[in-house]
């Protein structure tokens, strides 16, 4: 029969009074799931294209940093904060950047691909600065005021946001592309 000492052991040290608390158990091997998908995630990334974007390159540090110290510490709040954290991060960078450097980074990322106005990449960069605030803000609320299973239902459920925000970007985009392009890379 194991000891309680020995359960600790293998269950990543969750354990209270003797019972086994299951949500913590997949918070902290999800965490290790997510840490390792990552990591062979990046090393496909970088196998294909020979580099990383600084945005891959920041998502990698946030979830090993935060992945790392929830298990090391055994405390999901860490991993719980690290979407916070890196849209935090996200909205800051995208603002400074437009605003104090004068660089449009998602111009700079997806203008090879899209022909846009100036104004219309402008007023992108302010709606994804707004929307990582947005979002930075709603997970830090859930993961600051409501239990952990809540939060995992929010991160399930809360894919809605990000989805309506990626539709309603691809509407208010579709205004100003034209079909010449197309047709100019096909002409022979």
């Amino acid at each position: 029969m194991p000891t309680q000492a020995s359960v600790r052991r293998r269950t990543f040290g969750v354990a209270d009074r003797g019972i086994l608390h299951s949500l913590a158990v997949q918070i902290f091997i999800g965490t290790a799931v997510l840490m390792v998908a990552t990591i062979a995630q990046m090393g496909l990334i970088y196998g294909i294209d020979h580099k990383l974007t600084t945005l891959h390159k920041i998502t990698l540090a946030l979830i090993l940093i935060f992945g790392t110290l929830t298990l090391v510490l055994h405390d999901e709040r860490f991993i719980k904060w690290k979407p916070t954290v890196l849209y935090a991060a996200m909205a800051i960078g995208l603002g400074v950047a437009v605003w104090v450097y004068k660089k449009n980074f998602l111009k700079a990322m997806l203008g090879s691909q899209l022909t846009l106005p100036e104004a219309v990449w402008m007023r992108l960069n302010v709606i994804w600065i707004a929307y990582s605030f947005f979002m930075a803000a709603i997970n830090g609320y859930v993961a600051a005021y409501f239990s952990t299973e809540a939060w995992v239902n929010f991160k399930i459920w809360g894919y809605v946001f990000p989805l309506a925000f990626l539709v309603g970007q691809g509407f208010y985009i579709s205004r100003y592309l034209t079909d010449d392009e197309p047709a100019k890379a096909s002409e022979p």
